[in-house]
């Protein structure tokens, strides 16, 4: 068996500009923790046999964790637009749009649609290419929504569009 794995799809390159913030601030602090990591790994390295040396074991996969996160970074920031002004037209969803829908049974749930390096299911915050933000794209209030699901299709309808200011 081989390890290849095809590419993954392009992800959207928009992001909200707290978002981009908080990114830029985690490469920050990345870069000193990786100094710091760096030290501990020469310290545990000079203590001798490496092969059952659990410190440097430990800071070796450290140091490759930390490594992967900076450079996915480093490749992405540079691509990222920042969207920081609201639609021309503030009635129909569109990237930063927070959505209150009504399910089929009378449920609300609302949602923010930012980009895919900032979604947070715990907020409510979701990624522009998830299922559910590509179809409420470009609906307006009082439209219907139908959303493909692995448990099988469902309805929302739009209650309202909102959009904040960060």
């Amino acid at each position: 068996m081989g390890r290849y794995r095809p590419p993954q799809p392009k992800q959207s390159p928009y992001i909200t500009r707290a978002g981009y913030l908080r990114l830029e601030a985690e490469s920050k602090t990345l870069w000193i923790r990786r100094r710091e990591v760096t030290k501990a790994l020469a310290a545990a390295a000079a203590e001798g046999d490496r092969s059952e040396n659990a410190e440097y074991i430990y800071r070796k996969k450290e140091l490759r964790e930390l490594d992967r996160r900076i450079r996915y970074l480093q490749k992405r920031l540079p691509d990222l637009k920042v969207v920081e002004t609201a639609p021309s037209n503030p009635q129909q969803i569109f990237f930063g749009a927070i959505v209150e829908l009504e399910d089929e049974a009378g449920e609300l749930t609302t949602y923010r649609i930012v980009g895919p390096d900032e979604f947070d299911p715990q907020r409510g915050w979701i990624s522009m290419d998830a299922p559910m933000a590509r179809a409420l794209l470009k609906r307006m209030v009082d439209d219907e929504v139908r959303v493909e699901t692995p448990a099988g299709a469902r309805r929302y309808w739009v209650l309202s569009v909102s959009y904040s200011v960060e």
